[in-house]
């Protein structure tokens, strides 16, 4: 049992240093002086789904759910 605690504070570890360059990679959600005007809509302004800011995001959302089932496994004292 204890190599599995240590298995998973490992993936936990990679998951964190992940997460956190993931966040640091994302773009600001201010447009800037472009908003007030309308400029800010562009092809990757409407698609951003299919973007590399809209993978980035998806991505997040998967390791931020990864993180809590970790802290929770981890946390629960069975190993």
């Amino acid at each position: 049992m204890a190599v599995l605690r240590i298995v998973i504070q490992i993936i936990f570890i990679l998951v964190c240093v992940a997460l956190a360059a993931i966040v640091l990679m994302q773009e600001g959600k201010s447009a800037g002086l472009g908003a007030i005007s309308g400029a800010a809509e562009t092809y990757w302004g409407k698609n951003k789904g299919r973007s590399m800011e809209g993978k980035l995001v998806k991505f997040t959302k998967f390791l931020a759910i990864a993180f809590i089932l970790l802290t929770v496994v981890l946390n629960l004292n069975v190993f």
